[in-house]
């Protein structure tokens, strides 16, 4: 009799533990219905900006954010491209009609910065994503390199970035503020800065890229550690070689030929270099996630690091490699402290802009 009125104890409990988890689970699943079907507050879509945005790189990551529902504002100084830009993305169904807004701007000049700010922000109210991705290459040794050479990277490639970012901070000041919790997460603004392995890694023949790239990575650096703390993520992309179909716009000196032939191999080379839907992806993550950085392909990857460790070691490879495999100066071979050849002349003095 015991060993029954025990079991009859044990079913009872059993029948109501059974019956308050249906309770909780009926509850949960209302609570759960009731909250997906009550009507949300929509966010906002991304406003992202995209300089150097008709070609290459820029019209990928335009692509990119495109599907992602965001609203795209893409600079360039060419308006033939511009427009060429917007009827390719229209033709993937990236983006629809009113999502776009093409500025033509020489982003050298401050004030056209400013305006392309302004004009966004006209436009669609706010900037959510700045990303700095106008660039241009010179390519030759530094025997043929006029200054007007260096003069051009740092303007488009140093210059270019930091009045953009000049003129979009006040703004993305204001919008962490206005948005307060929501800064952060997938709420924080971003500036995201197209640097290169070439501001990591001093390449051989490229000594104006070169330069402007290190000067871009080390801002891009500082303005990360002096504004994650105010909710605005800065984002370094250091690329290796991409296919972008900017060696097509590259200006050579020297051994002009030569200069482009290795140039071009390298660029075009599926396995050196990465192609630019894969270099979108990569970005579109890292800015998402708030990444400091990111280096592209693996080659790229491990001459950072490897310079980062072994400076003297990596730049006497690099000096083997301008001594054999890549082209001579043209002219006088002589070095530069003692040659009055084509380093020397008085237009190498003179800027071409």
């Amino acid at each position: 009799m015991k060993t029954i009125g025990k079991r009859s104890a044990a079913l009872r409990i059993a029948h109501t533990g059974t019956r308050i988890a249906a309770r909780v689970a009926t509850s949960l699943f209302v609570t759960a219905a009731v909250y997906l079907l009550l009507p949300k507050p929509e966010r906002p879509r991304k406003v992202v900006l995209i300089t150097g945005g008709s070609r290459g790189l820029g019209l990928a990551l335009a692509e990119r954010y495109g599907r992602s529902g965001a609203l795209l504002v893409l600079a360039a100084r060419d308006a033939d491209e511009l427009a060429e830009a917007r009827r390719y993305l229209l033709g993937r169904n990236a983006v629809r009609q009113d999502d776009i807004l093409l500025v033509p701007a020489d982003l050298r000049d401050e004030h056209q910065a400013d305006a392309l700010i302004g004009n966004a922000l006209e436009t669609f109210g706010r900037i959510d994503i700045l990303i700095n991705n106008a660039g241009i290459i010179e390519v030759g040794p530094a025997e043929d390199q006029p200054l007007a050479a260096y003069r051009r990277a740092i303007e488009t490639n140093f210059y270019a970035a930091l009045y953009t970012t000049y003129a979009a901070l006040p703004h993305l000041f204001a919008r962490n503020e206005a948005a307060g919790r929501y800064t952060r997460g997938a709420g924080r603004a971003s500036i995201v800065n197209i640097a290169s392995v070439g501001g990591k890694f001093p390449v051989p023949h490229l000594l104006p890229y070169v330069a402007s790239k290190f000067a871009l990575t080390g801002f891009s650096e500082g303005l990360h550690a002096e504004l994650r703390h105010k909710g605005i993520r800065v984002t370094t992309v250091c690329p290796g070689l991409m296919r972008t179909g900017g060696e097509a716009h590259a200006q050579f000196t020297g051994q002009v030929e030569k200069e482009r032939a290795w140039f071009n191999t390298a660029a075009k080379s599926p396995i050196l270099a990465a192609s630019v839907r894969h270099a979108a992806r990569r970005i579109y993550r890292a800015v998402a996630a708030g990444r400091a950085e990111i280096t592209i392909t693996p080659q790229a990857w491990l001459a950072a690091r490897i310079h980062g460790l072994c400076p003297e070691t990596t730049q006497l490879v690099a000096a083997f490699l301008n001594q054999y495999l890549l082209p001579a100066p043209a002219g006088d071979q002589s070095p530069i402290s003692d040659t009055k050849g084509a380093f020397w002349q008085e237009d190498h003095f003179t800027s071409s802009n």
